[in-house]
């Protein structure tokens, strides 16, 4: 690419393009680069504006504007400027529509803007209320003695408020502030005033914070009329506008403000007094090309220039991705839909396609390439009958690992488990015993109130309700996703979300219909009487029982033989055998009852459970 020379007509159709597209909403999806104006209210900054342009600007300083301001410069033959507000992206089309009509007739030679921004202000709706707005109100100035510039002014930084501005207001301009530095094209211009220590002005925290390198800061001084000769503040500037203190790779410049003597002088007379101040003092040791207003135009022209050239090819890519997202969303809308006709046919395809894909998902059938690959996390989420079939499961497992509120030892003498849902049968007896103690009725010893099991069986599978709903919860969350995405899919964002609102109330009623069933089913078990015809409850009570008492009798055979019994002969009567059997049989008729009523709990669990 050939140099482009300051204030040529390439540089004006460089600065042109770039506004074009700033005009044209762009700057809403891609950052542009520009030249943002930050400082205190106190710092001049409309002094500043005032010295590059050859209008004045209302100085507050102790008000603050609510909005920002983008002055556009071009040199041109003609002298004449142009003002019109640039609405906020959140204003609706009547808004957009009244805003434009803001277009005041500004006599060029007058050279003072206040009663622009005072009718601006009105527009903007901020006239009698404090708030601010992101509408921005664009100045553009043309002359033969402007520069090609760009900048945008933003409201002054304070700290302290006022009966005018309050703490919270401090904050939006500060948050406002912050979102035009930290955009990775902007060129920051970081105001000071001479009149305070720099360390103590929030533009120069807020600039190396958000550009700690200083790679896109030009730092300006201004008021440096106001230091004593020969103090430590005015040798603290000095060493501060060489890049010897807070160092910006685009360095410093110093202007000299306009001051209340002069406040009617003209621009030229303002410029000459600037001139004979720099060439006095210590400022006559300091290069001419970071003093004064004449090297000023020029350096920002330059910068702004360049960093457009070094911004343009990545520039050119994020708004070619942009556009090529946009192409997407336009072919996802569709040809227009302006009659209710059409607007019927394409809820129709729309719903058609829809019921498609969510029959597909829901018989397994992944041909389609909307369900991607299973590889891949999100293709299987998209697989809705695969995803429900893992949770059942997976639910299946929970239940038959985590489904009984105890796990109890299979043997009395199985003691010292030590999980927290464990218990031995020796202890889970004992708790059985006291249960049935403070439930007796009517019944014989040894047997027990029927009632009991049905409180053994609603404590021990006490965690189904939780387990269940936490598969419900699944498979509803699997078929919300399903729904979202397949809608995203067959529809455009918009379109998709806004039918998500209605699918997604049928989507509440079905949850609210699978909560009642759940409760059916899992209720009879919690709060009713155990009952079943089938006869494997009897069979799986006898082979406890069985298994218990081999236990017992493999244990007496050991007591009376010894461990290595096995395989060995003896001799022994039979009574000694038996008599060694029937001690083993149990006498408690508490705790008969006890284990009888566990082993028809447990079998019952059993059943219950499978089903």
């Amino acid at each position: 690419m050939y140099p482009i020379l300051l204030e040529s007509e390439e540089h004006r159709d460089l600065l042109d393009n770039i506004d074009k597209l700033r005009s044209q909403g762009i700057s809403r999806y891609v950052d542009l680069p520009e030249i943002i104006v930050c400082g205190e209210q106190s710092a001049g900054k409309s002094s500043v504006l005032e010295a590059i342009s050859g209008m004045s600007f209302p100085a507050k300083d102790n008000l603050c504007t609510r909005f920002a301001t983008e002055l556009v410069l071009r040199r041109d033959a003609d002298a004449g400027i142009r003002i019109s507000i640039i609405p906020a992206p959140e204003r609706t089309a009547a808004e957009v529509e009244q805003i434009s009509k803001f277009r005041p007739q500004v006599d060029i030679n007058r050279h003072f803007l206040g009663q622009v921004v005072e009718d601006a202000k009105s527009m903007m709706g901020l006239s009698d209320r404090k708030v601010f707005t992101t509408d921005i109100l664009h100045i553009e100035i043309r002359g033969p003695s402007q520069p090609h510039l760009t900048m945008v002014d933003l409201p002054g930084l304070f700290r302290a408020g006022n009966q005018d501005q309050s703490l919270e207001d401090a904050t939006i301009v500060r948050e406002m502030v912050c979102r035009y530095m930290a955009r990775p094209r902007s060129i920051i211009l970081a105001v000071v005033s001479a009149k305070s220590d720099f360390a103590l002005q929030e533009v120069t925290e807020l600039a190396r914070k958000i550009d700690p390198r200083g790679i896109r800061t030009l730092g300006l001084v201004t008021k440096p009329d106001t230091l004593d000769a020969g103090s430590d503040s005015e040798a603290a500037y000095l060493k501060l506008v060489q890049n010897e203190d807070v160092k910006f790779r685009l360095g410093w410049h110093v202007l000299k403000n306009r001051n209340f003597q002069m406040r009617d002088a003209s621009a030229e007379d303002r410029d000459n007094a600037e001139e004979a101040f720099f060439s006095s003092g210590i400022w006559a040791s300091i290069a001419p090309r970071i003093l004064g207003i004449k090297s000023l135009k020029p350096r920002l022209s330059n910068v702004l220039k360049n960093q457009i050239l070094l911004q343009l090819p990545s520039l050119l890519l994020d708004i070619e991705s942009n556009l090529e997202d946009c192409r997407q969303r336009l072919k996802q809308i569709g040809p227009s839909r302006k009659t209710i006709k059409e607007q019927r046919q394409y809820l129709l395809r729309t719903s058609q396609e829809f019921s498609t894909l969510m029959k597909a998902a829901a018989d397994g059938n992944y041909s389609h390439a909307f369900f991607g690959s299973a590889l891949e996390e999100d293709g299987y989420r998209r697989r809705l009958r695969a995803v429900v079939q893992n949770t059942l499961t997976a639910f299946a497992a929970d239940m038959d690992k985590n489904g009984r509120s105890r796990v109890i030892a299979k043997h009395a003498f199985q003691d010292g488990l030590t999980g927290a849902k464990e218990l031995s049968r020796l202890a889970y007896i004992e708790e059985v015993n006291a249960l049935m103690r403070r439930s007796r009725g009517c019944e014989l010893p040894g047997t027990y109130n029927p009632m009991i099991i049905s409180e053994l069986f609603a404590q021990q599978c006490r965690p189904w309700w939780q387990l269940a709903t936490k598969a419900k919860d699944a498979v509803l969350q699997a078929v919300r996703h399903e729904t979202r995405t397949i809608l995203t899919y067959v529809a455009n964002a918009e379109t998709s979300e806004l039918l998500m609102r209605f699918v997604g109330k049928t989507l509440d009623s079905l949850e609210t219909g699978l909560d009642k069933k759940m409760s059916e089913l899992v209720k009879p078990h919690t709060d009713g009487h155990p009952i079943t015809f089938n006869h494997y409850l009897t069979d799986n009570v006898q082979k406890a029982q069985a298994a218990r008492r081999r236990v017992k009798m493999e244990n007496a055979l050991k007591d009376l033989f010894g461990l290595d019994y096995e395989n060995k002969e003896f001799f022994v009567m039979p009574t000694t055998i038996l008599t060694h059997l029937l001690d083993q049989t149990e006498v408690d008729m508490e705790v008969y009852a006890c284990e009888n009523a566990i082993d028809y709990m447990e079998a019952y669990y059993k059943r219950k459970a499978k089903n």
